[in-house]
């Protein structure tokens, strides 16, 4: 009963045109950019005013109203909206109810009072929101369900809400390398987002949470969007996939450190139970057993900077130490690797399978079910390098003995860090906790004495992308700070990211004799800039500069610049520093010592292009 329903409910939503750019024409950019700072006003006048002038409810504009602005719409109208789903379907779904059933219609939260009409009237009980991006792959649409959030609400998030598509869910699909392979493996997934956009490269994709009524949720995501290929499994990290390789593992974790004490809300979307940034380093350190040689891992995290030591030494300890087992305290009520399925929900989203947890009605309150997984950590002062290594995705599922361990490849990439005062008041907002209250003040504090009472002097924030070596022992370790703006990347960072890896693993193979033979050409994003005192005719400063991938400034000299300049892929590496050796009147091999590495370099970073076939 429930796929039919769902079935109805994809057909109403594509026949309304409820998408992304639908929205916009209906209240316009200004609006769509007030809606982002949680200001919904703009797009409710655009809304009121459309209906003004059309004098009825279009039905995109009352989905629009009911799903993404959290407003009440009468019955009649989502009947119209919703024309084989119906307004009882929507409820028979649990995506929304009657203003009677258990809430005070005259006070619904930012709106003011509400017209009388009782059971002729509907509130959400769930968001369902169109989603839009471009990868690899195209463009593509899907719609995404979740909790209300708190705009909604009126109130803060309660501590089991399943969040929708966010600034870090975007970040992570924008890093995801788009390389088709047979498995894929997204651990704590939420809403789904990251399983989904998986699905477009991965033959097989698992997703796991430790919430039932994340999983819930994703299932539904998945069906709504006939994405066939997800199965979802209930426990703690990487304890539903225990003895099992994946060629992708996809992590956004619940990476932010929260105060474990009471009376500070853990909610299970962002907070994994563990002190400081143990969860961060409890992925990392699992990750190694449960990749195909030659897989790949991506995650964002945070991690602490403790005083009289720098965070990347930390991060290099989590990455040459032996796996830490973890042991997950389970919920009574949270089974663990049950296996959920889309297509096995019945009317109350309940499992038809015997070996899988029941599931909670969606749009009902639902308890949390975070439980602790304990993770030992560990400092070390290894520092960070560029080295080589060869590796590459593929391979297929396979088992793994429970002490089958290997180090990694790591590239990690720091975006910002933030001073203990600035973190607090960041998670403590997006709680929806105002800062204007006593209970801000409170939560303040605890975050502070935390951080105090464990040295914590920044956080930082950044992407981890972790490679099991195909063969040998790890040699790539690049840990780097990158604050700056993006390069333009309307397809994500994904396929720069994989490029970036084929020429590493391309010049780390190739000695210096084969490197000067290979003919490189400058990537068609990159320029220079001549920087001149007025009057000079010899440049100051010269700079290359990249225009997509991470948007990289490199300093040139006059032989790299001249190197540069003549890479058209027609003339060989050595010919061009042979000529140019000449040129400058300089020793041959001297200026081969000097150039060549800075070549690999050039062609890790995507400035220099190498056809590898």
């Amino acid at each position: 009963m429930t796929s039919a329903l769902i079935d109805r409910l994809r057909a109403d939503l594509a026949a309304a045109n409820f998408s992304v750019s639908a929205l916009t024409g209906l209240w316009g950019i200004e609006a769509d950019a007030a809606l982002r700072r949680n200001q919904r006003v703009p797009a409710l006048r655009g809304l009121d005013g459309l209906r003004e002038r059309l004098g009825h409810a279009e039905p995109c504009a009352t989905l629009a109203r009911l799903f993404v602005l959290g407003l009440p719409v009468d019955r009649a109208d989502l009947d119209v909206a919703l024309p084989a789903l119906g307004a009882a379907g929507a409820e028979e779904l649990g995506l929304a109810v009657s203003v009677d059933a258990g809430v005070d219609a005259d006070v619904l939260p930012g709106v003011g009072p509400v017209a009388s009409g009782a059971a002729g009237t509907l509130r959400p009980l769930l968001e369902l929101r169109p989603y839009s991006f471009v990868d690899a792959h195209g463009a593509g649409s899907w719609w995404i369900v979740s909790d209300l959030g708190e705009l909604a609400l009126g109130h803060p998030l309660g501590e089991s809400h399943v969040l929708g598509v966010g600034g870090a869910s975007l970040t992570l699909t924008g890093l995801l390398i788009p390389t088709p392979v047979a498995s894929a493996l997204d651990l704590g997934t939420g809403c789904g987002i990251q399983a989904m956009h998986a699905s477009r490269h991965a033959d097989r994709v698992v997703a796991t949470d430790i919430s039932v009524r994340a999983l819930e949720l994703a299932a539904l995501n998945a069906e709504l969007n006939e994405i066939g290929n997800i199965e979802f499994r209930l426990g703690s990290l990487f304890e539903p996939v225990a003895g099992e390789r994946f060629d992708h593992i996809i992590s956004n974790p619940p990476f932010v450190i929260t105060p474990r004490v009471p009376g500070v809300p853990a909610y299970e979307y962002r907070d994994g139970g563990l002190v400081g940034d143990a969860l961060v380093e409890a992925v990392v350190r699992g990750a190694a057993e449960h990749l195909t040689p030659g897989g790949v891992a991506q995650l964002l995290g945070n991690w602490e900077y403790h005083a009289g030591q720098d965070a990347f030494e930390r991060l290099a300890a989590w990455l040459a130490a032996p796996v830490t087992p973890v042991t997950p305290v389970a919920s009574p009520a949270s089974p663990a690797s049950a296996p959920l399925r889309p297509d096995e929900f019945d009317g109350d989203f309940a499992t038809n399978s015997p070996n899988s947890a029941r599931l909670a009605p969606l749009g009902a309150e639902s308890p949390s079910n975070s439980h602790t997984p304990g993770a030992e950590g560990a400092a070390g002062a290894e520092g960070a390098a560029r080295a080589g290594a060869e590796g590459a995705h593929g391979g297929q599922q396979e088992t793994v003995q429970a002490t089958d361990a290997a180090a990694l490849d790591a590239w990690i990439i720091e975006r910002e860090v933030q001073a203990p005062t600035l973190y607090a008041e960041t998670w403590i907002r997006d709680g929806g906790t105002r800062s204007d209250t006593a209970d801000f003040d409170r939560l303040y504090g605890a975050w502070l004495d935390d951080f105090a009472a464990r040295g914590v002097s920044q956080v930082g924030f950044g992407y981890m992308l972790l490679r099991r070596p195909a063969a040998g022992t790890p040699t790539f370790r690049r840990l780097e700070r990158l604050p700056g703006t993006l390069g333009h990347n309307p397809g994500g960072m994904g396929s720069h990211l994989a490029a970036c890896l084929a020429a590493h693993d391309w010049h780390a193979a190739t000695d210096d004799a084969r490197l000067a033979r290979a003919r490189l050409a400058v990537a068609s994003d990159v320029t220079e800039v001549r920087h001149y005192w007025p009057g000079q005719e010899d440049p100051t400063l010269m700079t290359l500069h990249q225009g997509t991938g991470f948007g990289r400034l490199i300093a040139l000299d006059t032989g790299l610049a001249a190197l540069v300049g003549a890479s058209d892929g027609e003339l060989d590496v050595g010919s061009i520093v042979a000529a140019l050796a000449e040129l400058l009147d300089v020793d041959e091999r001297e200026l081969a010592a000097d150039l060549l590495p800075r070549v690999r370099e050039l062609l890790e970073d995507g400035f220099l292009q190498h056809r590898f076939a």
